[in-house]
């Protein structure tokens, strides 16, 4: 009991010590305390408690008092709350330091960038985004490194004698299963959903109804909504009659319609779902004229197109039920082998875009995984321009009724328009 107390009050006064903004006294409550507790009631962290502190008087953190934020930092003159908003920072930094993680949620479902961000902290903000793309490149990295070392035992195992393979096997497992993957929080990818993946998704049974396009888990594949963003995206890439195109995944046929439309030379759709390449062929899509249906998922048909020297003047890609990673793969692996070198406007290559719904479904991962993809897409060889597109009130329309997942949560669309650097 003395001992579940105890660790009561190193929790809240690791929490009040950044409430407060006392760098000396959670730097050294943070020797053995850690920089992810959490208040049992707010559900707040230490970074939650740094942020919320600077309030202002006339708003509140959650439509109620809070519960970490100190007295004494209200009601503060200006100059005085310059010097406060710079321990903030500081505090911010040192649990940054420690291993905060960024995007813990609290009680209101918010992350301390959701909190930075309403409370227009714009400078916390910032860092907090900043720490972001910290975290996931690493994240990404580690995968990766894990995936390597994980391959490098296979190989070791296959050519170890036979009577040690099993006791090699089991350790091999045994690492895995204390690998990055199951190290890492949950809360730090609170945008992507484990409900569904590549394999279950093309095995489920989809409803096409009307202004969307939902699996059997009524999960949306793809909605009306989209249409403006897709037509921008074509008016991006399709500057003129006589292109080729090539674009990954069909789902509702918005952007391939959109496509049809600019007249192009050859049109290639790569499509693995049985039940959108049914309808396809109902609707006549092979029929089309300088359309190309492969059948099957883009990484079984995009070697084949490699290997037979196919070149594309525009790209697009907007898959369903996979994560940041096979896009990172799609362009670092295929992009610079399919996209022309010669095309474009200016003759200085071709263009590519995808569907940028990364971590949508709140602003700070937006902005998060929108500079981690800048950065990836240039150490592969592109620019990056971004075009801003208003999204409707998809609330007001009701698009979400009958949806299980709410998919956007934001008022602009990050339009990418890559081109190879250069």
């Amino acid at each position: 009991m003395d001992e579940k107390l105890d660790d009561e009050l190193i929790v809240q006064s690791i929490l009040l010590a950044a409430a407060h903004h006392n760098v000396p006294e959670l730097t050294n409550l943070l020797r053995d305390g850690s920089a992810n507790v959490q208040d049992p009631e707010t559900g707040y962290t230490p970074l939650h408690s740094a942020i919320s502190a600077l309030t202002p008087d006339d708003q509140d953190t959650n439509g109620e008092r809070s519960l970490t934020a100190p007295d004494d930092q209200k009601n503060k003159p200006a100059d005085d709350s310059s010097k406060e908003l710079e321990k903030a920072t500081a505090t911010v930094q040192l649990l940054l330091q420690h291993g905060a993680i960024w995007n813990e949620l609290d009680a209101n479902n918010e992350t301390p960038g959701c909190l930075a961000l309403r409370l227009g902290l714009s400078d916390l903000y910032d860092i907090i985004v900043s720490a972001g793309v910290r975290a996931e490149i690493l994240f990404s990295r580690l995968k990766e490194y894990e995936m390597i070392t994980d391959a490098d035992e296979d190989e070791d195992i296959n050519d170890r004698p036979t009577d040690r393979e099993e006791s090699l096997e089991s350790a091999a497992v045994d690492d895995k299963s204390s690998g990055v993957d199951t190290a890492q929080p949950e809360a730090d990818h609170p945008s992507e959903s484990t409900d569904v993946n590549s394999q279950d998704y093309l095995q489920s049974i989809l409803r096409f109804q009307g202004d969307r396009l939902l699996d059997d888990a009524d999960n949306g594949v793809m909605m009306a909504w989209e249409a403006g963003i897709m037509r921008r995206t074509v008016d991006a890439l399709v500057h003129k009659e006589g292109l080729r195109i090539l674009n990954v995944g069909f789902g509702m046929g918005i952007i391939d319609s959109i496509f049809q439309s600019r007249l192009p030379a050859a049109h290639h759709i790569i499509e693995a779902h049985p039940m959108v390449l049914q309808k396809m062929q109902d609707d006549g899509w092979e029929d089309k004229p300088g359309v190309h249906v492969h059948k099957g998922t883009w990484q079984d048909v995009l070697p084949k197109l490699v290997e037979e020297n196919e070149m594309f003047d525009a790209i697009y890609f907007d898959t369903f039920a996979e994560d940041y990673s096979a896009l990172r793969e799609f362009f670092t692996d295929y992009v610079i082998a399919l996209l022309s070198p010669e095309g474009g406007k200016d003759g200085k290559g071709g263009s590519w875009s995808f569907f940028h719904g990364l971590g949508a479904d709140r602003q700070v991962c937006y902005d998060v995984y929108t500079k981690v993809v800048e950065i990836d897409l240039f150490e592969a060889g592109f620019d990056v321009d971004w075009e801003v597109v208003p999204v409707p009130d998809l609330d007001g329309q009701e698009s979400w009724k009958g949806v299980r997942r709410k998919y956007w949560a934001l008022d602009e669309y990050r339009l990418p328009i890559c081109r190879f650097m250069g």
